[in-house]
Order: C-alpha cells, then structure tokens, then sequence
C-alpha cells in the first residue's frame, strides 16, 4: 500500500499545507479513535504538543475528531514526546498523541501516535488508519448519548517530572553540579530546569522563552552554539541540549565541547554493563553510527545491532530480541527500563548519575572512543527518483568499492524532507570526502 499520510515518524509536514491541514487531523481522529474503541468502557485518548504557533489549530481539530466517534479527551498542553507516552499508559488512555515537528522549523508540524502500551503504531495499524480516511467517515460517527468529552489536564508536567527522577538511583542529588540546558524555546521548557533544580543543580536555562515560532530557532540540539558557549562562559560543568519535542539530547562538556548520541550510548553501555543492568548483551543503534562505537564496543565484548534510520526501526529491534538500549547518532535515546521512546532528559540524567557515582568530570565521562572520520552531506531535489539514475547508481558502487577495507557508505532518502543524505566514514579523512564529493556531484546534476 503507498502511503498517502503516515511517514517514518507519523504524520509531518507544512502547517497549513497538506497534509498537515485541519481537515486532515480532524479525519486523523476519527479514523484513530474509531480503530481503537475496544469495548463498552469510556474510551479515552491524550494529547500533548509543543510550542509551535500552529499546535493549537491541530490540537482543536484532533479534540474534533476524536470527540465525534466517542472519545474522552485529556489535553496535556506542552509536554515531552516521552510525557506522552508514559501519561497514556499511566492514565489507562486507549491512545496517545504528539503534536510536534521534533527538530524541525516552526512552520512543520506532525502527528505522532502512540497505542495503550506507549509504543508507536505498527505499520498495519497506520495503514488501517488511512484506509478509513480514504473511505466513508460518516459511518464512524458515535450517537448524540456517545460523542465525547474534552478536559484539560494540568498536572502533565509533574507527573513526568517525577517518572524521569524515578529512573535515577535512589537518593541520587546533582547539588554540585552546574548545568546548562537549552530547551530549544520547545515542550520541555518548563518540565528540565525544574526537574534538574528539583535534583539540586545549580540550574541556567536558555531556549525557554516560547512564543510560537522560535522553536529550533539557532538553539536546542540542531544548534547547540549557543549552548557550548554559555558553558565555557559561566564554566559550567556539562550542558544539554533538547530538541523541539525533548525526544532526543546532546551535551556539552566542561570545556564546551559536544558530545553526541553515540558517545552518549557508550557511557550508557558501559555503566549499565557494570551494574549488570544491559539486557541483551550489546545495544541497537542506526546505520549511521560512527563505526568508532561498533570498535569500542567490541572490546567491550558487547555486540551493535544496526538497523534503518529512525528510532521506530531501533525500538522494534529491541523488543523483538530483548535489549534495554539503543538510540541514534542523533542523541534520539531509547532506554526501555524506563521509557518506550526517545527521552532526552532520562538520557541526561543517567550521563549525569555517571559523573556523580565515577567523580569525574564529562569530557573523562564521555570519552570512550574517538570517532573515525564521517562526513555527512545532503542534497536537495525537487522531483524524481535520484536514487534511481543511472549515473548515481554507478557513482555509489564506485564509492562502495573504494571504501570497501576501511570503511561504509550510506546513501538514503531523508523520511521527512526531499533530501538525498550522503554518508561515509573511514580511516582515510581523504578517501571520505573524496568518495562524498564525487556522489554528491552527480546528485546536484540530477537533481538540477
């Protein structure tokens, strides 16, 4: 079935321009809602957004349509991608929705859905869902006695709160530590600082001013500058950065220096090991991580399962064969002792716990490994196959065969942009830009 809505992280695109419309977030509803109202009980769904200017026209919509065919609606306000998860499962709700871009600008917006265990939806379910809009709704309408309720719920953000202090040791205080933290002006920027205030840091907070279109906005993890400065400003002892929806972390050490999702996984790997705490006896990661982690981690006698991009491929994975961690490059981190999703302050915590237990400072913490030389460039194209010519095929088996004993190659198509990523580590920094350069090349001639 060629997918019309669903993405690989839902349903994403320009606020206002299809799909992300309100005519089809209203369908969105209805079809979701109808699809999971299992039973005779009061069936009942949350939603969370973050702060983009245009989450309240996509959150009126849902309420819309999930109400029509017969759901109670509990609206969070802003709230961590991961909030909504763990509210849904809390709350016993039949279903979860985010309403976030994630990384993206202001002017995106995105559905993301979560069933009653706080896992995103299966393939087949998101199909199911489309099938319906695409068919007669008006079947799917409830009875006068049957249309839903909507209420605000208003203690979203310490509920979360306290779930995230809870994957910390027992008695675990950050009295002595100064963090920074940049919350990208998104959905976390009321719930980080003060949980991290509520651990006893010392606590400086940017990227907590919201006003509906500066999420992202040269701040947060797509720009942490600011964040690594602000650090060696005030010396700081780390800093993290979240993303728009705080699904995903970075940090920064003490000397301002950025640390990202692999190494981050490391530390993870290793501290969990020696607590006899890592299930499955490695971790699961992306294609695109650095092959300086698969090194380290093989010495560590642990095994890096690596699957497509996207942090639905990675959780899968997980749960299919038993590990308790995986993530993404990116510093999207799945840590499923404690959550079902990404969690960028869950991930923070333990980096944090790390430092206080070993009494050493970040840039020792978070050094397990030296990245080998990668070199990641995208293409923008308008229409078309890229993928598909002759020419770039041939261009990437050349790439392949040059890079074939000392190191990989990655091509794929972005999952939410029309984007061509060119990837390619290797011991050689000049072999990797040379075989980037030359796919590169041909890809801006097709797609011009």
């Amino acid at each position: 079935m060629v997918r019309q809505f669903f993405g690989t992280d839902g349903v994403r695109g320009q606020a206002n321009k299809y799909p992300m419309t309100s005519e089809v977030a209203l369908k969105i509803g209805m079809a979701a809602g109808h699809i999971f109202r299992n039973g005779e009980h009061r069936h009942r769904v949350v939603i969370g957004k973050d702060t983009r200017l245009s989450g309240y026209m996509i959150e009126t919509a849902l309420v819309s349509g999930f109400t029509a065919v017969g759901m109670d609606v509990f609206q969070l306000g802003p709230v961590p991608t991961p909030g909504v998860a763990m509210l849904t499962r809390s709350m016993r709700a039949d279903l979860g929705v985010m309403i976030s871009a994630s990384h993206n600008r202001f002017c995106d917006n995105g559905i993301k859905i979560f069933g009653p265990d706080g896992y995103k939806l299966s393939d087949e379910q998101e199909e199911e869902i489309e099938r319906l809009i695409n068919g007669d709704m008006t079947k799917l309408l409830a009875a006068p006695l049957e249309i839903g309720r909507a209420k605000r719920i208003e203690s979203a953000n310490e509920r979360y709160i306290e779930a995230a202090k809870r994957s910390l040791p027992r008695n675990m205080r950050f009295e002595d530590l100064r963090i920074v933290i940049d919350c990208a002006n998104g959905a976390a920027y009321k719930v980080a600082p003060l949980a991290l205030w509520e651990l006893g840091a010392e606590v400086i907070s940017i990227g907590v001013n919201p006003n509906g279109t500066n999420i992202n906005d040269d701040c947060g993890s797509t720009s942490p500058e600011t964040l690594c400065e602000k650090v060696r400003e005030l010396r700081a002892d780390i800093g993290i950065a979240l993303d728009g929806d705080a699904d995903r972390v970075l940090i920064a050490d003490e000397k301002g220096n950025l640390v990202d999702g692999d190494q981050l996984m490391a530390v993870i790997a290793k501290s969990w090991k020696e607590r006899d705490m890592l299930l499955g006896g490695g971790i699961v990661a992306t294609i695109m991580s650095n092959l300086g982690l698969e090194r380290f981690l093989t010495k560590q006698k642990l095994d890096l399962i690596r699957t497509p991009v996207g942090d639905r491929h990675v959780v899968e994975h997980m749960r299919r064969h038993g590990y308790n961690v995986g993530g993404e490059q990116s510093g999207h981190i799945v840590l499923s002792d404690f959550t079902t999703t990404g969690d960028g302050l869950v991930s923070a915590l333990q980096i944090l716990a790390e430092v206080i237990v070993s009494e050493r400072p970040v840039s020792e913490v978070c050094n397990n490994f030296e990245p080998i030389p990668q070199i990641l460039e995208n293409v923008r194209y308008s229409s078309g196959q890229p993928l598909e010519r002759d020419d770039v095929i041939e261009a990437i088996k050349d790439g392949e065969s040059r890079l074939a004993k000392s190191g990989r190659l990655v091509i794929r198509p972005s999952g939410t942009e029309p984007l061509i990523r060119v990837m390619a580590e290797g011991d050689d920094q000049n072999l990797v830009q040379s075989v980037v350069s030359d796919i590169v090349g041909v890809l801006k001639e097709t797609a011009a």
